[in-house]
């Protein structure tokens, strides 16, 4: 008898968490649906941009102050978040020492047309098994990624 009781004390707890999971998660399905853009919100919305392959880009010495800034300004709005200053990985891999590991094309080829790169480079798909995500399109232009190298080169002690 106290063994069946302990089976419809079990079967009862059980049915018990399942509902509450169940209205938990009912309640977060909701949540979603109201944060979720509107297809009117969406078709008003920007469209992304994506780059065609860079095939050269002209370094200049000394460093340009003002691509710098803005570089930096761009990296703090949409890089750090995923992307340390230091070799440390965060999400994806930290950007200290990258001008001196990649090729600048290579580089603005990563920022401004990333499914390309993952799909064709295979350096691009090792971080990808490294980082275990995918970088997003930052909606960048080829002008915004040419001023976060020069951003990173400052971070890598170019002068």
């Amino acid at each position: 008898m106290q063994s069946n009781m302990f089976g419809k004390t079990t079967f009862i707890a059980a049915v018990l968490m399942l509902a509450v999971f169940a209205c938990t998660s009912k309640k977060e399905a909701d949540d979603a649906a109201k944060k979720s853009p509107s297809p009117t919100d969406l078709a008003s919305a920007q469209p992304e941009v994506h780059g065609t392959e860079v095939k050269s880009i002209e370094l200049t010495t000394p460093l340009n102050k003002d691509w710098v800034t803005t570089g930096r300004a761009t990296y703090d709005l949409k890089c750090q978040a995923c992307h340390k200053l230091t070799d440390e990985k965060l999400v994806g891999p930290g950007w200290l020492g990258v001008t001196k590991r990649r090729e600048p094309v290579w580089i603005i080829n990563m920022i401004t047309n990333v499914e390309m790169m993952l799909e064709k480079d295979p350096e691009a798909q090792k971080l990808l098994e490294l980082c275990l995500v995918r970088m997003p399109n930052q909606n960048l232009t080829q002008d915004d990624a040419r001023k976060i190298i020069e951003f990173m080169r400052s971070n890598d002690g170019v002068k």
